[in-house]
């Protein structure tokens, strides 16, 4: 066995957000590890994501963490010279009637944040994605939501962690963690021992494994997705150009194109926890019956099984992220739990991190409504709610 390895900080984790934590962290002055299960980055959920990003959100604390992420997406090339895949090429929500009012004040929530957000009647939003517009009182359209390359987004956050410092450690599956009394943590990754003052738990679907072998619980399971794909070209037949990511709210279907092709899904709502990335063929036919009842040209294209994939979430109990210090441990900290928006707020996240680490407290945001210890309560989560997940 090698020699035991002396460090500031353990980052479990090789995917987008322990990439940005191992970054921000290493860019503070930390001497960084990163431990990984497996051979290279992203090849958990982020490799397997569907790689939107969105600031329509309906609470203060997500609005700014995704705009603050997109911003920071959008400047990487200009200020580190890597181009991680950005594209503004929107966001469309087409909202039910029932809804409406709701998301009009979400939009005056999201303008307050300097979150560029527009207004659509159903006409014009037909004309970014045709739908069918039953039951459907408008739509609203960020343009500077889009796209990221997920692949290229963990690369780039480790080849910046790596400049500043950080070693990252593949094939280093973490087997077992042992505290010491003065806060310290010794953890056994790929036979190896490695003593640190802090322990990042980002280790996505598997962070309660992880936690658990310090003791500690941290409520997040796996939960698949499917994506489903129309044959290369198809699309050009029924539609000349690319659609954005267009989501019907109320049925939770959404589309959008990439590349030559055009991706479809909608969550399973009996999908049982556990870590599956197999494609769920049967539940094909009813996701596409979904999404055809709002976009009924869909009926018309070809699917393609080989375009199709399957990843999954990292699902905590209310579909928030779990950040911050552990209650009963202080310098564990955890980064995960969030319910397939890690990729889209990664930057933040791992800029929170840092706060954590070094100043023993998140401090430039309240994200107090994140913090691991509200599923505890018994009189529920406390703190400031969160709005709508979708």
């Amino acid at each position: 066995m090698s020699a035991d390895i002396r460090t500031d900080v353990v980052v479990v984790g090789a995917g987008v957000v322990g990439a940005s934590c191992a970054y921000h962290l290493a860019r503070a002055g930390l001497r960084v590890h990163v431990a990984e299960t497996f051979g290279g980055p992203a090849e958990g959920s982020t490799g397997r994501s569907f790689a939107s990003i969105r600031a329509q959100w309906a609470d203060p604390l997500n609005i700014e963490m995704s705009w603050r992420s997109i911003r920071a997406f959008r400047s990487f090339p200009a200020d580190h010279g890597i181009d991680v895949g950005y594209r503004p090429t929107g966001y469309l929500l087409l909202v039910p009637d029932a809804a409406w009012e709701a998301q009009l004040a979400a939009v005056e929530l999201q303008r307050a944040h300097e979150v560029p957000v527009d207004v659509l009647d159903v006409a014009a939003a037909g004309r970014i994605t045709p739908f069918t517009p039953d039951g459907i009182a408008g739509a609203t359209w960020g343009p500077a939501d889009g796209v990221v390359d997920p692949h290229l987004a963990t690369g780039a956050y480790l080849t910046l962690a790596r400049a500043a410092g950080a070693q990252v450690l593949f094939r280093h599956p973490v087997s077992a963690v042992a505290g010491g009394g003065d806060g310290s943590w010794s953890v056994t990754a790929g036979g190896q021992a490695i003593r640190a003052q802090h322990v990042v738990n980002a280790a996505g679907g598997w962070a309660g494994e992880v936690a658990a072998l310090a003791g500690l619980t941290v409520p997040v399971a796996h939960s698949r997705r499917n994506i489903y794909a129309t044959a290369p070209g198809a699309l050009s037949a029924v539609w000349p150009g690319p659609v954005p990511m267009t989501i019907d709210l109320g049925s939770g279907a959404y589309v959008r194109s990439e590349g030559p092709r055009l991706l479809f899904g909608g969550a399973r709502p009996d999908q049982p926890d556990g870590y599956d990335v197999s494609v769920d063929w049967p539940w094909m036919e009813q996701a596409l019956e979904r999404a055809v009842a709002r976009f009924g040209w869909l009926a018309d294209l070809p699917l393609d099984r080989a375009g199709c994939w399957a990843g999954t979430y990292e699902n905590s109990p209310d579909r928030h992220g779990i950040l911050g210090a552990d209650p009963a441990a202080p310098t564990w900290i955890h980064a995960c739990g969030f319910s397939g928006h890690g990729l889209m707020q990664a930057p933040q996240i791992g800029r929170l991190v840092a706060e954590q680490a070094t100043a023993g407290a998140i401090t430039s945001l309240d994200a107090s409504a994140l913090r691991p210890d509200r599923f505890a309560a018994a009189s529920g989560p406390g703190g400031r709610q969160l709005g709508l997940v979708f």
